[in-house]
């Protein structure tokens, strides 16, 4: 515990008022079983998940954190965003929420995304648990950018065109 107190103090000033502030985000209650559906509304619900119908409240609104509250990656170290990283993804988990990351990113652009899921539209769940993956699986248009775990194929599939498109007489350019 001194050790701890001891890295904390030697921290940005600011940051034990915000692992304050992630550790009374917590989901301290256990939510209200939901109401039995009848088995129109639950296709009602399917369908409109299905249909893309984008959830009317964000994480941010749910757990009461604001992206505004975080320092900028660039006034933390390493160590401090990773001490957030942990006590953020702690937090979600009591939410049934959590964060899918590519493991190879920097840490600060890890941070970064992880304050900007304060602003993901989300639903609550009971049970399970709902993942934000930031990946598009379109590599040229994903946040993840240089990241992105598909990229490599994309990358591929482009190759092969392009190899297609030779072996057809046609020129690149």
């Amino acid at each position: 515990m001194i050790k701890d107190n001891q890295k904390l103090s030697t921290m940005h000033a600011y940051l034990p008022h915000l692992l304050a502030d992630i550790a009374a985000a917590h989901q301290t209650e256990i939510p209200q079983e939901e109401p039995e559906q009848t088995i129109e509304e639950h296709f009602e619900a399917i369908d409109r998940w299905i249909s893309g119908e984008e959830p009317e409240r964000t994480f941010g609104y749910y757990c009461g954190l604001n992206p505004e509250n975080f320092p900028p990656a660039d006034q933390l170290t390493d160590e401090e965003m990773m001490l957030v990283r942990k006590a953020f993804d702690q937090m979600m988990l009591t939410w049934n929420h959590a964060l899918s990351l590519p493991e190879n990113l920097p840490v600060a652009f890890a941070y970064s995304l992880m304050v900007n899921s304060l602003n993901h539209e989300t639903s609550m769940v009971n049970s399970g648990c709902t993942h934000f993956d930031l990946c598009s699986y379109y590599a040229p248009d994903c946040e993840l950018k240089e990241y992105c775990p598909c990229l490599e194929i994309w990358n591929e599939e482009e190759d092969e065109d392009m190899d297609t498109k030779l072996d057809e007489g046609e020129l690149p350019f």
